[in-house]
């Protein structure tokens, strides 16, 4: 399996932002975690989920090439039912080890990342400010519009199997911080 490269898109640095958002982007931890700890109403709501293509910037981290099959789940977080963060999480379509995992529903996928699979290898956190030419920012776009997007994503590879998280942080998000 490749190991994911530092593309000209995604860094080890974050962007420059306000101290408690780039607190929040840079949580080592659950994600969701953090946000339930806030004391709001916290909820996941499912976009999509199921086959999609693999983006020109998940390919490498994914083992596969541009545009084949995947399997993705896209997300919402939202806390007092106002969306905080848009999410995708991609996998190989015929994973067996991530595959039981991404179909979830509206759990959480930060409960089991974080604390059900001992066995979970995860790499560093990787930063970007996606704007419009961006697929994902296209996405996030039309659940809540903004000139960019702070985000990160993490590659965690389960019996040597990728799944490839990236997190995009909406604007409401810095009303809750």
């Amino acid at each position: 399996m490749r190991a994911m490269v530092n593309d000209a898109l995604w860094r080890a640095a974050p962007p420059a932002l306000p101290d408690s958002l780039l607190d929040c982007l840079t949580e080592p931890a659950s994600l969701s975690l953090r946000l339930q700890a806030g004391g709001r109403r916290f909820a996941v709501t499912v976009l999509s989920q199921g086959e999609d293509r693999v983006q020109a910037d998940e390919a490498e981290a994914l083992d596969l090439a541009e545009g084949e099959p995947a399997y993705a789940r896209h997300v919402l977080l939202t806390l007092d039912d106002a969306p905080v963060v848009f999410a995708r999480s991609a996998a190989r379509p015929d994973c067996p080890a991530w595959l039981p995992v991404l179909r979830r529903g509206s759990r959480s996928l930060g409960l089991t990342l974080f604390g059900e699979l001992p066995e979970l290898v995860r790499d560093p956190l990787r930063y970007a400010l996606l704007a419009g030419g961006h697929p994902l920012a296209a996405a996030a776009d039309r659940v809540q519009p903004a000139a960019g997007y702070p985000a990160r994503r993490c590659r965690f590879l389960l019996g040597g199997s990728p799944l490839l998280l990236t997190e995009l942080f909406l604007p409401a998000l810095e009303d809750f911080l």
